[in-house]
């Protein structure tokens, strides 16, 4: 079984794959945020570091999926190698951040590598509005997320719902993190349970 975690920055991903990963007894695959090596660059100047960041997830993701599919475990996966290619890289493409040389070098590398994995069992995307993912980026205190733009969250959150509306590679499940808190109140983490079973095996 491979579940995947999908949403903005800030949406409260890390947090619902770890408190379903214990509910469920299913090893974690977080993303690599504290090694990664460009993400302090890339805040300070995208620009000069949009392309090199990029890369850097899709091989990161890449290696995860491969290292998920031969485990034959069950896993919980933080954020897909889809949103690499269908949020975050066109979108700062079309914000003048990546040149098209860049973006389709990226793009082409993409094809090439979907092409050889699986996508994941259930799909969960975390919905959440500008206010909600300022507020959740601002309480966990990440010094490099001081610089992030509020267009820059506006034109992801834009994607995110574009690429939702067509996704049709396994089953998916919305979470309206505005109106749920997962992470502090067990009885809405339960209402998460109950859909993802549902979703999963139809027992409701």
């Amino acid at each position: 079984m491979h579940v995947a975690v999908a949403g903005n920055i800030g949406a409260g991903k890390t947090t619902l794959t770890s408190l379903l990963a214990r509910h469920y007894a299913w090893e974690a695959q977080y993303e690599d945020v504290d090694d990664n090596p460009y993400l302090n660059d890339f805040y300070q100047d995208m620009q000069r570091w949009s392309f090199n960041l990029q890369i850097y997830f899709l091989n990161s993701r890449f290696s995860q999926i491969v290292k998920i599919h031969q485990s034959g475990k069950n896993i919980i996966q933080d954020r897909t190698i889809y949103e690499d290619a269908y949020i975050f890289a066109p979108n700062l493409h079309s914000m003048g951040l990546m040149t098209t040389r860049d973006f389709e070098n990226y793009f082409a590398l993409f094809n090439l590598m979907s092409s050889l994995i699986e996508p994941p069992h259930l799909l969960i995307y975390l919905r959440a509005s500008i206010p909600t993912l300022v507020e959740q980026i601002q309480s966990r205190g990440r010094k490099y997320e001081n610089n992030i733009r509020l267009d820059y969250l506006k034109h992801l959150n834009e994607r995110y719902e574009a690429w939702v509306e067509t996704y049709n590679l396994g089953k998916l499940l919305i979470v309206d993190v505005d109106n749920i808190n997962f992470r502090d109140k067990p009885e809405d983490l339960s209402t998460v349970i109950d859909k993802i079973n549902a979703t999963l095996h139809g027992l409701f």
